[in-house]
């Protein structure tokens, strides 16, 4: 199964966290798309431009905006809903702005993970809960093999610590309430995300867009870093199948890891930046090193078992992934509209 069904999620109450930022506008579009009833639960943008204003998301959904560190807010919107599926993704998903506060991202990737799965316990209809973590909650000695599901966890900066310690939260809630009325509550680990929108602050691809529209080069911190590079479409989808999954097989991993196809290509942050940069017309990057940097040099990310148990890997290769985002931005810098070039890009990804 390599994309979500419309017979599933046709009329399914969805709760989706984090539909502000860039995954969680594309999952809103394509959610609304397959005919799920969406409800959405997020801060606002932290940056403008932000696809969600781009692209109307809140016409799409019942949008909430809801700090997910504030319990009783989380509890006052859950406790009166009813919800058939939970895809928790709101996070503070940034390495160095982990580093600047650590507290925050405490906060927000561990509390706000308990907080919304303590509202969650004992709704009744609940027919599955997806947590998304990352793929840097593994232990990383940096020797370069992938990491799978039963690697040890760990975490040297405070988001990947964040990260893995939402991984420890949800699995003890999991087995402490959920377990005992049989609602499956699982987590997912993606690779590195690119695609079309994301206009966030210090992330590759927005940094090399940002950088090609002003006519400067980007600069690169660690051009030989490696990262299991993934398109939007490809992480989301396997989420939504993921999820369809565990709401119809309790035997269904309560873990699993989503990237690039087993056994493809390592591609390094330089590589990906030229690719980039040369699809834009943009001028070369530079390396600027940060000697004070704690990001993972080395980082690869098995997902041979999605494929094993739920029959799903990417489609899109890197170089694939990069051309289907550069064409975004071009289209969008064009004047095309943003939701309907989501769309688009969704329907072809459908097809394929």
């Amino acid at each position: 199964m390599n994309k979500p069904a419309a017979t599933f999620w046709s009329g399914k109450r969805v709760l989706l966290t984090g539909h502000t930022g860039f995954k969680g506008s594309w999952a809103a579009v394509w959610l609304s798309g397959l005919g799920a009833r969406v409800t959405g639960l997020a801060l606002a943008p932290d940056h403008q431009p932000a696809l969600f204003d781009a692209a109307g998301i809140d016409a799409l959904v019942d949008s909430r905006l809801v700090d997910l560190r504030d319990g009783a807010a989380v509890h006052d919107l859950v406790s009166p809903s009813s919800f058939d599926l939970v895809l928790h993704m709101a996070a503070q998903p940034l390495v160095r702005a982990s580093i600047n506060d650590p507290v925050g991202a405490f906060a927000t990737n561990i509390m706000g993970t308990a907080h919304l799965l303590q509202a969650l316990r004992g709704r009744d209809g609940l027919q599955a809960v997806l947590v998304v973590t990352s793929d840097k909650v593994y232990l990383n000695h940096e020797q370069g093999r992938a990491f799978a599901e039963a690697d040890p966890l760990g975490g040297k900066d405070p988001y990947s610590a964040s990260k893995a310690a939402a991984e420890i939260v949800t699995r003890s809630f999991a087995q402490s309430y959920f377990d005992r009325v049989g609602t499956p509550v699982a987590t997912a680990r993606a690779g590195n995300v690119i695609g079309g929108g994301d206009l966030s602050h210090d992330r590759l691809v927005p940094d090399l867009v940002r950088a090609a529209r002003a006519q400067e080069p980007a600069l690169l911190r660690h051009p030989e870093a490696t990262r299991p590079w993934q398109h939007v479409l490809d992480c989301v989808a396997g989420y939504l199948v993921y999820m369809e999954r565990l709401a119809n097989d309790p035997s269904a991993p309560r873990a699993l890891n989503f990237g690039p196809r087993p056994g493809g290509p390592e591609v390094t942050v330089g590589e990906l930046a030229t690719r980039v940069t040369q699809a834009l017309g943009a001028c070369p990057w530079r390396h600027e090193p940060d000697p004070t940097s704690l990001e993972a040099g080395s980082l690869g990310i098995d997902a041979g078992l999605a494929k094993d148990t739920l029959g799903f890997e990417s489609r899109l290769d890197a170089p694939t992934a990069v051309d289907w985002t550069v064409d975004w931005y071009r289209a969008e810098a064009n004047g095309a509209d943003a939701l309907a070039l989501m769309r688009d890009q969704i329907s072809s990804y459908e097809d394929l």
